[in-house]
C-alpha cells in the first residue's frame, strides 16, 4: 500500500539524518516524538482511506482517493502548487510548446472559485469579452465551489467544437452567462507593425518556446521596412499571463548589456539563482516603452520589472497581477506530475514581485478616445481677408502617411497604447536634442 510505502522512506530518511551527526539526549527525544506524530498521521490517513472505500455511498478506486489527497496537500499551500494527472502533464506540456486545446484562458484559484489571470489573444475567451479579474462561479450549470484548480481547467477542456456555458461575476454586475464553443488553441505568441510610421510594435502574447527568436526577427524585419529609421519601441505585454522562465529572460537580455535580470529565493539561501544579461542590445539604446495591465503576470512581470530597474524602458498602463512565485514540475513517470512552489522572483533592485505586482511609471487607465468636430467653430490664418499665401506651392504627398492611415485610426481604439506611442515619440525628440 502506498501509505506503507511512504513510511518506509521517512524511516531512511531519518536514519540518513541521524547518521549524518551528533545529537543531544534532548534533541533525539523530540525527534522521535516527531517521528512519533508523523507515523500516528500517516496511520490514521491509511484508516480513513480503507473506511472511504467502505463506507461511501458509491464505490471508489485507490488511484482516485490517493490522487486526490496529494492534490488537496498541495494545493492547500498555494493557489499554484497541486498534482497533475498524466492528461493534466500532457495538457501542459502542449501549452508551453504553444499549441493545445480549450478556451484560451488563464485562470487561478481565489477563495474557492475560478479567477482569470487573463484571456489569451484570439481565442473563444478573448473574442467573448472574457476580462482579466472575471470571477467563473459555475460551469455548465455546476458550481465550481469544491472543485481543484484542475478539475475546473479540465472541465473547460474538451473535443474541439463542443461547447461549453461559464457563468461569470464581474465586479458589482449581476452574474452572467456566456457560451463558448472550444477550439484547438494555437497562440501566435509574437505579433508586430509599424505604428504611426516609425514605431515598432511587438505584441508579446505569452512566454512559450522560441518567443526571444521571434521577437529579434520580427524586430529587424521592421527596421528593414523603414530603413532604419525607427524611432522607438512599444512592447506590449498586457494580458500576458506568462510562461516559461528562460523565455522571460531571454526576452529582457534582447533589450540589456549587462546586469542582472532577476533572481530566484528559495527558503535555502545557497539555492538563490541569479540571471544576468549578456552584452548586445537589439534596438541599440532606442527608447521602449513597456505596456501591462493587471493580466500581465509572471514572466511578463519579470521583463517589465527588469527593464525599469536598469532604466531601459518607461512602463504604463496599470499595476501588474503580482504573481511572483516559481513552479517546478517534477514528473512521476505513468502517475504523471506534481506542480510545487519552489522559489520567489525579485527585480534587479531587490524588489519582491509577489502579491505586489509592477507599479507603472506613467498609469494610464483604458479610455475611450473621443474626437470632437471642431469645423464652423475655430478660424485659421488661412482663412483671413487678404491673408498672404505660402510660397511653397509644392504639395508633397506622403506615402507611408496613407500607408499608416489605418493603423493611427486603431490607435484610436487604444488609449493605453497610444499613449505608449506618443510616450515613445517624446523620448526619441528629447534623446536627439540631448546628443
Amino acid at each position: 500500500m502506498m501509505w506503507k510505502k511512504l513510511l518506509i522512506i521517512i524511516l531512511i530518511a531519518n536514519i540518513s539524518i541521524t547518521a549524518a551527526g551528533c545529537v543531544t539526549a534532548a534533541d533525539n527525544k523530540k525527534g522521535h516524538e516527531k517521528q512519533a506524530d508523523t507515523y500516528e498521521m500517516l496511520d490514521l490517513f491509511g484508516e480513513i482511506m480503507e473506511r472511504t472505500k467502505v463506507y461511501y455511498v458509491e464505490e471508489v478506486g485507490d488511484q482516485k482517493l490517493i490522487e486526490s489527497a496529494i492534490n488537496g496537500m498541495l494545493s492547500s499551500l498555494d493557489p499554484h502548487s497541486g498534482f497533475l494527472d498524466a492528461k493534466s502533464f500532457k495538457d501542459l506540456n502542449e501549452q508551453t510548446q504553444g499549441k493545445f486545446g480549450g478556451l484560451g484562458i488563464e485562470v487561478t484559484m481565489e477563495n474557492g472559485v475560478v479567477k482569470v489571470v487573463s484571456p489569451i489573444d484570439d481565442t473563444p475567451a478573448y473574442k467573448a469579452g472574457i476580462k482579466p479579474g472575471d470571477y467563473i462561479i459555475s460551469l455548465d450549470g455546476t458550481t465550481v465551489v469544491g472543485m481543484s484548480l484542475n478539475e475546473a481547467v479540465d472541465k473547460m477542456r474538451g473535443t474541439v467544437g463542443t461547447k461549453i456555458r461559464l457563468t461569470i461575476r464581474r465586479g458589482s454586475e449581476k452574474p452572467f452567462d456566456v457560451t463558448l464553443k472550444r477550439e484547438e488553441i494555437k497562440i501566435q505568441s509574437v505579433k508586430s507593425e509599424i505604428k504611426a510610421k516609425d514605431v515598432a510594435y511587438i505584441r508579446i502574447s505569452s512566454f512559450s518556446e522560441d518567443v526571444d527568436k521571434n521577437i529579434k526577427e520580427a524586430f529587424a524585419k521592421m527596421q528593414k521596412e523603414t530603413s532604419n529609421k525607427i524611432r522607438g519601441l512599444v512592447i506590449d505585454v498586457r494580458n500576458n499571463p506568462g510562461g516559461l522562465l528562460d523565455q522571460a529572460v531571454a526576452v529582457s537580455d534582447l533589450f540589456l548589456n549587462s546586469g542582472e535580470i532577476v533572481s530566484t529565493r528559495s527558503r535555502n539561501e545557497e539555492d538563490t539563482l541569479k540571471y544576468s544579461a549578456s552584452k548586445g542590445d537589439i534596438a541599440e539604446g532606442l527608447p521602449i516603452v513597456v505596456l501591462i495591465n493587471v493580466g500581465s503576470a509572471s514572466a511578463s512581470e519579470i521583463v517589465a520589472g527588469a527593464l525599469q530597474d536598469h532604466r531601459r524602458a518607461i512602463i504604463l498602463g496599470e499595476k501588474s497581477f503580482g504573481k511572483g512565485s516559481v513552479q517546478s514540475v517534477i514528473p512521476f513517470g505513468k502517475y504523471g506530475a506534481i506542480r510545487i512552489t519552489t522559489a520567489r522572483y525579485y527585480t534587479p533592485s531587490g524588489r519582491s514581485i509577489q502579491a505586489k505586482g509592477i507599479e507603472p511609471d506613467i498609469e494610464v487607465l483604458p479610455a475611450k478616445l473621443e474626437i470632437y468636430d471642431m469645423e464652423g467653430l475655430t478660424i485659421s490664418e488661412a482663412e483671413l481677408k487678404n491673408a498672404l499665401k505660402n510660397d511653397d506651392n509644392k504639395t508633397k504627398k506622403n506615402k507611408n502617411q496613407e500607408k499608416n492611415s489605418d493603423k493611427d485610426e486603431d490607435l484610436q481604439k487604444d488609449y493605453q497604447l497610444m499613449r505608449a506611442v506618443e510616450t515613445v515619440k517624446a523620448l526619441s525628440i528629447y534623446n536627439n536634442e540631448e546628443k
